[in-house]
């Protein structure tokens, strides 16, 4: 029997430390948003009045012909302005990606103790978490998400460690991914006058995980939020969303596009991949990338899926503003740190827009 909703201890324990997650709240037949999923009204997604954003779609097939230099141009644009673009050709084949969506809404429709074996707590694996919302023990109110969490080390241990119901398809999109990765990350570094190698990327996105997120219906979608505002900590994301929509982009104050310092959406385009800039790059370009600030609503109709890799440096990787940037520039905007204490940080904290990038952050900027 499921507990009281209304009672904040009850349902923490219910939906958090005993792994029911938000589905199991869901499934539990309620009526309404309890109380501890409801955000305050400046974060409430004003659905009704946020606009689309139509950016044409970028064809990575063109970076291997006559047009190279042109795709490398919008692909430097986007990362410049929004921080968000979606790309098609990219290499991943669409009959995995239709079978990715297939995968995750099975997995989170399995018994809640199936998953639950994954919590932080008590996972067989470090590779492995399965859990819901962000920093739910620091939230104000918690985030409408259960997700489960898979860190990639090599093929192997990904076959071992990786649950059985998803690890086959997870490493088959991890690794068509990868190749796209590569040429996204050569464009955005030729272009800030680094040449890529086999260590140099290490450097920058030797770390990989694949998650997989779950957005159940929502009684009241209007009163919560799926993500709350952040920004990815890592190099770059790499996003499925389905065909429901609901991830927000917030247009930066500073840079040369309509809509400044509006929210706009991200529609889904079926057989497109979503691209974000993450904070690492950010810092990198010493500013001149946008990180993009983004969150997710959810809805009423139907649960939403998305699965995300995340790509970012290694835990021991020295990360700062590239040097002859800084010399350029006449100062850096952040200073040196190691990327294992950025992590520790970005995930010690409830999401609040971009402050993560604040831990960064020079005095002397």
């Amino acid at each position: 029997m499921a507990p009281s909703f209304d009672n904040g201890s009850s349902l923490f324990n219910f939906v958090v430390r005993d792994g029911n997650g938000v589905k199991g709240m869901v499934d539990s037949d309620i009526s309404k948003v309890p109380l501890a999923y409801i955000q305050p009204k400046a974060e409430q997604i004003d659905k009704k009045n946020a606009s689309k954003h139509e950016l044409p779609l970028i064809d990575l097939s063109r970076l291997d012909g006559p047009d190279h230099d042109q795709v490398v141009k919008e692909i430097v644009k986007a990362a410049e302005t929004l921080g968000f673009f979606q790309v098609v050709n990219h290499g991943v084949p669409v009959d995995l990606l239709e079978s990715l969506k297939e995968t995750a809404h099975n997995f989170f429709g399995l018994p809640a103790q199936r998953k639950a074996v994954y919590r932080k707590e008590v996972s067989p694996t470090p590779l492995v978490k399965y859990g819901t919302s962000f920093v739910p023990e620091k939230e104000k109110a918690l985030e409408w998400k259960d997700y489960i969490s898979m860190v990639y080390t090599n093929d192997a241990e990904a076959l071992q460690h990786w649950p059985v119901e998803c690890r086959d398809v997870l490493l088959q999109y991890l690794k068509t991914s990868l190749d796209m990765v590569r040429k996204l990350l050569e464009a955005l570094m030729g272009n800030l006058g680094v040449g890529l190698d086999d260590s140099t990327i290490d450097a920058y996105i030797g770390k990989k995980m694949v998650n997989m997120n779950f957005y159940p219906t929502c009684p009241n979608p209007e009163l919560t939020v799926g993500v709350g505002r952040h920004s990815d900590m890592g190099t770059l994301t790499i996003l499925l969303q389905d065909g429901i929509g609901g991830l927000y982009v917030k247009v930066p104050e500073d840079v040369d596009m309509e809509k400044k310092g509006e929210w706009v959406e991200i529609p889904p385009v079926p057989g497109a991949l979503v691209i974000n800039i993450g904070d690492m790059l950010q810092i990198l370009s010493n500013g001149r990338y946008k990180s993009a600030e983004h969150r997710v609503c959810t809805t009423s109709t139907k649960s939403r899926v998305s699965i995300p890799i995340f790509t970012s440096p290694p835990a021991t990787q020295k990360i700062a503003p590239l040097p002859h940037l800084v010399e350029k520039d006449g100062v850096a905007l952040y200073r040196e740190f190691v990327f294992s204490d950025y992590m520790n940080s970005f995930f010690g904290n409830a999401h609040d827009g971009k402050k993560s990038l604040e831990f960064a952050k020079s005095t002397f900027a």
